[in-house]
């Protein structure tokens, strides 16, 4: 084959001059484009293929070029354009070799539908890319699924809908139909051929819930059948005929949908007159859209307005306007509004201006000013020409419209000058883990809370913190030289978050290691060091249905071998400290050996299988090497080895009246148990075999015990930690009393207040427990008769009033925790409380709806029942006004409600709210907050729950359920605001709240109790 370069364009004729026609100039360099790739297309046809390379040529194909990996990177040459041999000679990215890039199929783009594994009533999401150009792998696609597609785990597979799994992008083809799963397991279904019932109605659906009328042909018709067939495409823009929804301008409540026929040779005004008819408004003159734009002709319908779906119908020809010079609108209904039906808005007044906006306006001005909150006004007229546009947002389906205040701070997108650093963690995990308790070299205690290992220096009083998971921690173990740290957790939601396990220095809080990525499919629930050979192997253990245990050679991440143990229950797992290929799990009904082969499989011996009715809750190992095993039941099993190398049990002994937490070896061969009922803490000789030493038992407001672990391992001084499974630390030993060293609550945590002055919080949870802490610790905590789901500050900071599951409200004393006066609110939850601005009033939302209202005085220590506003829906968070005249709540349905204290009303028009200046920002809707849904920052999944405006008014933390925390700047309108993003846990943050400084935020975690305590730092 010629070395020679292809022939330079104009070798064969002359170069277009100047004087030539651009059109000639352009066809000669697109002919020369053409000859270059066709010279290429065959240059590379006549190569050998790219598997034909030797062994010590090994290639790795990128986008357009060939690249060794033994060489440095050579310049990209791109498709279609022709760079000698070498260019030629490399293969395309595509399997085949031959692959013509002057072939038009190789350049379009692919469209494919991606079904959700299990479910056959899902929609389908559609994708189209251009493979190894918008998506270069399978890996890159399977994460852009995931943001699209709400999976357990994230998409991690991807299967035909016969069942077939593809590993490659050229498996998928054009207009093909695929199934995503965050598992390995296909389940048949009937993909794409079942729908859903619509909760909304539709143009061609059969069973729409109102009746259409058809507009403009001269006549009256219902019938849906002509209508659908006459019209097939009724919403498409250009079509004869359109379905809209009309909205009687004066009583938003009388709406219809009707069907326009766009070409009636009916003049327009005609046409206004018949649909306000329909309206039962005595015939209509004009129409608005939601904007406040006014409708003139068929042809805005069918052009400028082909998107809008609802119109305003009016019946007045007067115009009237404010003082202020903005144009109003006036309604005897206008409380009626609703999300859905906002009322149309009135910009300024323009002339012939088709780039303006037209005027909107009704006759009976009564009020010009929203922003003078007197009680002679009538908040049913509606100010609007501020010239914003309501901000739109889409929760869960259903669509919310937010009008603009008048005067509004200037919106600014980019992130706050400052970030949030993790400076305190509170409590510890012990409701619901095991084995999660440790001493450091440095004397620190270790341990874990949601996903944040916790390094304590008791004498310091200080806290350091690794962070480098992305979940919820769910196992961990200390490295036998004390040096270094594994820890396992969860799975997240999507496939950057996969459960793995991380090997990190608790001395730098660097990360070392990782491996497991992508092998775990739930969550590592137990991973271990092996005890010989330094340490050097590593097991772990999937949470998945099969349970498999694998070990791993984690230095290199290289796998050594796996099985599933099958185990509906599997308590943990550890190295025999004799043997490091051989594993013992233990679990409900299982206690097995598994000895590990040098061809990485198994061989299992089952000491204890089904139906035995024993659970294993823990294990230990004797100096020579005999297991000893502890049970629900409160007995201790020790196994020893016969001279056959079989396992038999040499003694069996009664330790606890029920269940069993830890157990503990210490070196000189003392045996340490915890009663996780009986909370009795015993001491056993193990050299005489098992005879009972010492014992003590704990307070009962300590809780059960979970885990023990010596305070200076090695030593005999008998002093140890305990970790108990109310989340409490207590340290102390058997001929001591035990002291409380970490407190923290054990059940759903959601009531959390930020003192109006200082530095200090108070928690409210459903563990029946008040605690008031500072930055570093607790200060008092309290427990009461009821669970308690809601909690808040007098503003002059000497009262805390917490709301009660069962619809008490608690007044206790902020100074000492002594309570003051319980009462009953109603039968109830009372979901949120707060003090009026002055503290003279005190409001209560409940679970029923309603809001109750009570007199208070004597600063916080009295109080009367006055009245009572009642609602319809659950209420979540409430906030008053600054003039303590009114009050905003979000339903658990997102939907935002105003009241009116004084009328004692509730349902207030939001556009005659709008204006009005909110003394907290705790409720998550509202227009200044439209920005933190829906950003286009992080998926539309993400549900707010939780939201908080400083005290200063320049920043916003919001909390989701997926216990991300965000810091925004205040307002935020857009779904274009950026926002600093840290994550502390998986779980949903339940509340967040700013101190009153602005210098810190505390967090909630809900379910698992989690309590946090982030510094804002400059960036």
């Amino acid at each position: 084959m010629s070395d020679a370069s292809p022939q330079e364009p104009g070798a064969d004729e002359a170069e277009p001059t100047a004087s030539s026609s651009p059109r000639k100039a352009a066809v000669a360099r697109a002919k020369s484009a053409v000859d270059l790739a066709a010279s290429a297309a065959a240059n590379s046809d006549s190569e050998p293929e790219a598997g034909d390379a030797g062994p010590d040529e090994s290639r790795t194909t990128y986008w357009g070029y060939t690249k060794s990996r033994m060489d440095d990177d050579p310049p990209v040459q791109f498709p279609g354009k022709a760079a000698g041999k070498e260019a030629s000679e490399a293969p395309p990215p595509a399997a085949s070799a031959k692959r013509p890039v002057n072939n038009l199929s190789y350049w379009r783009a692919r469209k494919v539908i991606f079904y959700k594994n299990g479910d056959p009533y899902f929609p389908g999401v559609e994708f189209r890319f251009k493979p190894t150009r918008d998506i270069l792998s399978m890996e890159s696609l399977l994460d852009k699924v995931s943001l699209r597609i709400d999976l357990p785990s994230g998409a991690r597979y991807i299967f035909s809908t016969a069942g077939d799994r593809l590993t490659s992008l050229e498996q998928l083809e054009d207009g093909g139909s695929y199934v995503v799963s965050s598992y390995k397991i296909f389940k048949a279904a009937p993909y794409g051929k079942k729908k859903a019932g619509n909760f909304y109605s539709t143009p061609n659906s059969p069973e729409m819930a109102k009746p259409m009328i058809a507009v403009g042909h001269g006549n009256w018709r219902s019938n849906k059948k002509s209508m659908n067939s006459s019209v097939p495409n009724a919403g498409a823009k250009g079509s004869s005929g359109r379905i809209i929804r009309i909205v009687n301008g004066h009583d938003h409540s009388v709406q219809c949908r009707v069907l326009l026929n766009l070409r009636t040779t009916q003049p327009f005004e005609e046409v206004l007159d018949d649909l306000g008819q329909v309206l039962k408004m005595g015939g209509a003159k004009r129409m608005f859209t939601l904007g406040g734009q006014e409708v003139r002709s068929f042809s805005q319908l069918r052009n400028e307005y082909a998107e809008v779906d609802t119109f305003y119908l009016n019946n007045s020809s007067r115009r009237s306007r404010t003082p202020s010079g903005g144009p109003t609108m006036t309604g005897s209904n206008m409380y009626l509004y609703d999300e859905y039906d906002p009322p149309p808005r009135k910009p300024a007044l323009s002339a012939r201006n088709p780039t303006r906006q037209r005027v909107l306006s009704e006759p009976d001005l009564r009020h010009s000013s929203m922003g003078n909150h007197d009680s002679s006004i009538d908040y049913d007229v509606t100010e609007v020409g501020s010239g914003k546009e309501p901000a739109r947002v889409v929760i869960k389906g259903n669509k919310k419209v937010f009008f603009p205040p008048m005067h509004q701070k200037i919106f600014d997108p980019t992130p706050p000058d400052k970030r949030m650093q993790l400076s305190w963690v509170y409590g510890y995990r012990g409701f619901d883990s095991k084995k999660n308790l440790w001493v450091l070299p440095s004397g620190e205690i270790m341990y874990y809370v949601a996903a944040v290992a916790v390094l304590y220096d008791k004498d310091e009083e200080s806290q350091r913190h690794y962070t480098g998971h992305t979940e919820d921690i769910v196992c961990m173990d200390l490295h036998p030289s004390r040096e270094m740290v594994a820890s396992g957790q969860k799975a997240g939601r999507n496939r950057k978050t996969q459960a793995h396990v991380r090997i990190w220095s608790p001395e730098t809080l660097l990360t070392l290691y990782v491996f497991g990525m992508g092998e775990f499919s739930v969550e590592v629930s137990a991973v271990a060091f092996s005890q010989l050979n330094g340490g050097s192997y590593a097991l772990a253990v999937d949470g998945g249905r099969e349970r498999i245990l694998s070990v791993w050679q984690w230095q290199w991440g290289h796998l050594l071998g796996k099985v599933a143990t099958l185990q509906d229950e599997l308590s943990g797992a550890q190295f025999h400290p004799l043997d490091d290929n051989l594993v013992i799990t233990y679990g409900k009904s299982h206690l097995a050996f598994w000895t590990r082969r040098k061809d990485g499989f198994f061989e299992r011996t089952d000491l204890i299988k089904p139906p035995s009715p024993t659970n294993i809750v823990c294990l230990q190992f004797e100096p020579d090497g005999d297991v000893v095993t502890a049970d629900s039941d409160g007995f201790i099993t020790i196994y020893s080895i016969d001279s056959e190398g079989s396992y038999f049990v040499r003694l069996e002994f009664e330790a606890h009246a029920r269940g069993i937490g830890s157990l503990v070896m210490l070196s000189e061969g003392t045996l340490l148990s915890g009663g996780e009922k009986d909370r009795r803490l015993v001491a056993w000789d193990s050299m005489q075999n098992y005879k009972k030493i010492a014992e003590t038992k704990l307070l009962e407001s300590a809780g059960g015990i979970r885990t023990i672990y010596p305070q200076r391992p090695g030593r005999n001084d008998g002093n140890v930690y305990i970790g108990t499974i109310k989340n409490n630390i207590l340290e102390g030993s058997l001929q001591r009393r035990f002291n409380q060293l970490v407190f923290g609550h054990h059940k759903l945590l959601v009531g959390l207040a930020t003192h109006p002055d200082e530095e200090m919080f108070a928690t409210a949870g459903q563990d029946k427990c008040i605690a008031l802490w500072r930055r570093n610790g607790l200060i008092w905590s309290t427990q009461t008769q009821m669970e308690c789901v809601s909690i808040c500050f007098h503003p002059d900071g000497g009262v805390l009033a917490a709301g009660t599951g069962d619809g008490h409200l608690l007044v206790i004393n902020s100074e000492n925790g002594n309570p003051i006066s319980r009462f009953r609110v109603c039968g109830s939850s009372l979901n949120c409380v707060a003090f009026s601005p002055i503290g003279d009033i005190i409001a209560i939302g409940s679970q029923n709806g309603s809001v109750y209202l009570f007199r208070v005085s004597r600063d916080g220590f009295s109080y009367k029942k006055y009245n009572k506003i009642k609602g319809n829906y659950p209420l979540a968070c409430m906030d008053w006004s600054v003039d303590s005249n009114y009050l905003q709540t979000v339903t658990t349905e997102f939907d935002l409600i105003y009241w009116d204290v004084k009328t004692m009303t509730c349902g207030k028009s939001p556009t005659a709210m709008k204006d009005v200046k909110w003394f907290t920002q705790t409720c998550t809707l509202g227009y200044s907050m439209a920005g933190i849904w829906n950003n286009r920052f992080y998926p539309m999944r993400n549900t707010i729950s939780t939201s908080h405006r400083s005290s200063n008014h320049d920043m916003l933390i919001v909390g989701d359920t997926d216990g991300h925390l965000r810091l925004f700047r205040y307002p935020c309108i857009s779904p274009r605001a950026e926002y600093n993003e840290v994550k502390g846990q998986s779980n949903t943050l339940t509340t967040a709240r700013f101190f009153s400084l602005d210098q810190s935020v505390v967090t909630v975690g809900g379910s698992d109790a989690s309590l946090m305590l982030w510094d804002l730092v400059e960036e």
